[in-house]
């Protein structure tokens, strides 16, 4: 039972009852719900950004709208004239039918592999005083940027090892399972197509594509895929629509880049 005086809302005890909606609210209760406010904003945001950043990663034909796959430049030019294969020939593929290291296209006695160690290394020495037999060097390596000291010996040889910058397998499956052998081995031994690099690097690349792999080395990407576009140029090779759009991707942060000529 209430006891009333006539003087407003009491309580069953006699007390007059709190109202809070006479009150205004508390600094530290105002405070928390301007943080909970910014809170949800900056998370908001956040959301926002990541979605921006991945959808067009995530999604092809949106990655398409948004530019992703556009770039100007030479190198972008010569890309854009290689034909596209989706289907590459991938079997009957054997690495010896390019004759890579046994064929002397130069005549000066020496092997690739000690033309392309000459001509990468600094500060290269000879065994017994040979002018072709690599014995020593120092490779300011490309594809991690490393200074390796290389010392030819069963154990250290690999160390420094010779890419196909565009793989032996990759240009079978792009093309090259249609040459005769001429061919075959003028491209096994073109200097154009080889580097001196790290060892590591160049075993964890294989035969891949640059849709699969690129360079440690992010200052030197431009220059790889621009050699890539340069060998497929010369030897009438196609991309895939992966590969393609993965040398887009890098040839969009240096539209000057050209294509090597030597």
């Amino acid at each position: 039972m209430y006891v009333g005086d006539g003087g407003g809302n009491r309580s069953p005890r006699g007390g007059r009852r709190f109202d809070r909606s006479r009150f205004p609210m508390d600094a530290y209760g105002d405070s928390q719900v301007r943080y909970r406010m910014y809170v949800l904003v900056a998370a908001a945001i956040v959301i926002g950004i990541v979605i921006g950043l991945l959808l067009p990663r995530l999604d092809t034909p949106l990655a398409r709208m948004t530019g992703r796959y556009v770039a100007s430049g030479p190198a972008a030019e010569a890309l854009n004239t290689l034909a596209i294969d989706d289907h590459p020939r991938s079997s009957s593929y054997r690495r010896d039918a390019f004759s890579y290291n046994k064929v002397d296209f130069d005549g000066d006695g020496c092997t690739v592999r000690d033309d392309v160690l000459r001509r990468d290394m600094n500060d290269v020495t000879y065994t017994g005083g040979s002018s072709c037999h690599v014995d020593s060097g120092v490779l300011h390596d490309p594809y991690t940027g490393k200074e390796i000291d290389f010392v030819r010996g069963k154990q250290t040889s690999a160390q420094v090892q010779i890419d196909h910058v565009v793989a032996l397998e990759n240009a079978w499956q792009s093309g090259a399972s249609k040459w005769g052998l001429a061919e075959r081995e003028e491209y096994g031994n073109d200097m154009y197509n080889l580097l001196a690099v790290d060892g590591p690097a160049n075993q964890e690349k294989g035969s891949a594509s640059a849709a699969y792999w690129l360079p440690e080395n992010r200052g030197y990407r431009c220059s790889y895929v621009a050699r890539q576009i340069g060998v497929k140029t010369k030897y009438r090779l196609s991309v895939t629509t992966k590969e393609r759009d993965a040398i887009i991707e890098v040839l969009r942060s240096c539209p000057s880049q050209s294509i090597p000529k030597h």
